[in-house]
């Protein structure tokens, strides 16, 4: 099974390691990560999912990322918005998205712990709708 990921380069070093986290759980599940598309940050996540998603080699994708908490509300309505796009694409490509991306409204000391447990659920979800 071929996959693609979407990594947001925002957080680019805690993002690298959620990469890996996501790769090591694909090869253990049999899975070919095909394609990785950096892409600025989460609103550019749904176009390069878009185009991914179109390609009729790939079963199904990630997206990783981190969308922090921010002093204004900014970060939640984007987190949102992503998110709903993300769901969308997934229902009319029907194929399935693993969402690792962390918040939105993610403290620093939230971060770390959950970059391991977020990309491995992301790739677990693929392969459990298959």
């Amino acid at each position: 099974m071929k996959i693609a990921i979407v990594c947001g380069s925002f957080h680019r070093e805690e993002v690298e390691q959620m990469l890996a986290y996501a790769e090591d759980e694909a090869s253990s599940r049999g899975m070919v990560v095909d394609e990785i598309v950096w892409v600025p940050g989460a609103m550019e996540v749904p176009l390069a999912l878009e185009r991914l998603l179109t390609n009729e080699n790939i079963a199904g994708a990630a997206c990783l990322g981190i969308i922090e908490k921010g002093q204004t509300q900014h970060g939640l309505a984007m987190g949102q918005a992503v998110i709903s796009s993300i769901i969308d694409l997934q229902l009319i490509h029907d194929k399935t998205v693993g969402l690792g991306i962390i918040g939105p409204g993610a403290e620093p000391e939230h971060v770390g712990p959950r970059l391991e447990p977020h990309a491995r659920a992301a790739i677990a979800a693929i392969a459990k709708m298959r």
